[in-house]
């Protein structure tokens, strides 16, 4: 039941753009892999092999460690209302932090929000759907506020501050590379 593309045609753009919320993994060469969902307006396809999504300051900080170790990524997309589809797009990613160049262009495709942490692009090598039959039907009530109150709260400064305390590396231990606030 599963079919390989090597590009995403214009009816997976279809879907994805569909969908509210995407799952990313990554893992290094050892320690844990790591699953987490993403939701809000975080993801475009830009181009038949180019996805951009962006992160938000969370309290883990697991795809950037493990992107500088093994540069692999799995994004995950599953059909919850109507159409029954698991979608999944390999690849490479690179990290962009706001002090890197295109950080600030990749990042306005997205609305403006405080935490806003990181922005991958990801190079898409193969993109795989497969039936997503048992997959069960779910209904979107909303986006949930919380994380966008919390980084609103704590402000642009106290959202780095947090990076500086909580993000500089994997929970293996492995460095991020999340901008640090100088000691």
């Amino acid at each position: 039941m599963g079919k390989q593309f090597p590009a995403i045609e214009d009816n997976h753009r279809a879907f994805i753009q569909k969908q509210h919320m995407f799952f990313v993994g990554t893992a290094a060469e050892d320690g844990r892999v790591n699953i987490s969902p993403k939701g809000m307006d975080s993801l475009r396809v830009l181009g038949p092999n180019r996805i951009v999504w962006r992160n938000l300051t969370g309290s883990g900080n697991e795809t950037a460690g493990h992107l500088l170790k093994v540069n692999r990524m799995t994004l995950m997309w599953c059909g919850f209302e109507k159409q029954p589809m698991i979608m999944r797009a390999y690849g490479t990613a690179r990290t962009l932090h706001e002090t890197d160049g295109d950080f600030a262009e990749l990042n306005a495709l997205f609305p403006a929000h405080t935490g806003a942490r990181q922005v991958y692009e990801m190079a898409v090598e193969m993109l795989q759907t497969s039936c997503g039959f048992a997959v069960p039907f779910y209904d979107h009530v909303g986006d949930r506020d919380v994380l966008t109150k919390w980084a609103e709260g704590k402000g642009r400064e106290g959202v780095r501050d947090y990076w500086t305390d909580r993000n500089q590396t994997t929970i293996d231990g492995m460095p991020t590379n999340t901008p640090a606030k100088p000691q």
